[in-house]
């Protein structure tokens, strides 16, 4: 199949792209930086040049193509705003792909997000939804609702190296997931005929709020957490400050996101009706702990070999001092 990924240097747009080589997909990458994107080109994918936000560049990079997966969105340190990559962009990437002659047409989104129409990102994913279906495309809507790779700068290495870590003053517990199984969900979209014209929401095996983060944190780490809450008015205050500067609006919609995770609702659903259509096995999901276990396990392990190294230094040093 030839497949074009959107938003391929993404953490999940990049298991993506590795996976679906592995499978044995023609691989296209759509990407503003061919630069950026080199390691992509290294792995085996193909590299066309364009931006959803620029719809003059799309008909090339869908020549040939079979199937898109779409895990583009925008990055809260982008020029351009959510409205402009995640709706306009979108918008433009369905047309060209019904022009093109696409056959699959499988979209990343947000889980629960017609529930919170006040926050920018959500209600956009929701919109992007409702487009995508009225288009008359073959679809698959996958809603996920938090990627374990982002607790990493936000819990693992902050408690490692005994820096604070910041939380509302109540969390709501997320099903995280592995990007590395939302990958085996997308790919295994386009091969099984019942996920067509349908959605389904794809989060990890169970919810878990900050404070048990936290606390599996510490306990692998052996380091305490220095954490400081910030209470849901001081959050609300400063997203309105970021709304004052053109430069600071992605800011300002991120946090709105932030405000989901204040309310305490968790944000997860029931994966049972899930696995036996996609055809995966849920002992093959990654969970939480084992994730966390892995990343601790990797980087305390070169923790003690760089002491190693250092303590040996110095000893080889000592030794060659004649006095």
């Amino acid at each position: 199949m030839s497949l074009l990924v959107v938003g391929a240097t993404g953490t999940l747009g990049r298991q993506i792209a590795r996976r679906a080589l592995d499978e044995g997909h023609q691989v296209r990458c759509l990407v503003r930086s061919p630069k950026r994107a080199a390691f992509l080109k290294e792995w085996g994918c193909e590299l066309v040049r364009g931006d959803i936000c620029k719809p003059e560049t799309l008909p090339p990079a869908l020549e040939g193509i079979t199937a898109i997966i779409d895990a583009a969105t925008a990055r809260a340190t982008d020029s351009l705003s959510i409205k402009e990559v995640d709706w306009d962009g979108k918008v433009a990437l369905i047309q060209a792909a019904k022009a093109a002659g696409v056959e699959r047409y499988v979209f990343i989104s947000i889980l629960d997000a017609e529930k919170y129409p006040h926050v920018p990102l959500m209600e956009i994913k929701r919109c992007t939804e409702q487009y995508l279906q009225d288009a008359g495309m073959n679809y698959t809507i996958l809603r996920t609702c938090g990627f374990m790779q982002g607790l990493i700068g936000q819990y693992a290495i902050p408690i490692l190296e005994n820096q604070v870590v910041w939380v509302t003053g109540e969390t709501a517990a997320l099903a995280y997931m592995d990007t590395l199984d939302v990958a085996k969900f997308a790919l295994k979209a386009l091969s099984v005929p019942e996920t067509e014209k349908k959605t389904f929401p794809v989060v990890g095996t169970r919810a878990w709020d900050g404070d048990e983060i936290i606390r599996i944190c510490e306990r692998l780490s052996g380091q305490q957490a220095k954490v400081t809450r910030m209470p849901l008015g001081v959050l609300r205050a400063f997203r309105g400050l970021t709304r004052f500067f053109q430069w600071t609006w992605n800011i300002a919609d991120r946090l709105a996101f932030a405000e989901v995770i204040a309310t305490g609702k968790p944000l997860t659903a029931s994966m049972d009706e899930v696995y036996p259509v996609f055809q995966i096995d849920p002992k093959e999901i990654t969970t939480l702990e084992s994730y966390l276990q892995e990343y601790y396990s990797r980087i305390l392990k070169k923790l003690k070999e760089l002491d190693y190294g250092q303590s040996k230094l110095k000893k080889q040093s000592k030794r060659k001092i004649p006095f």
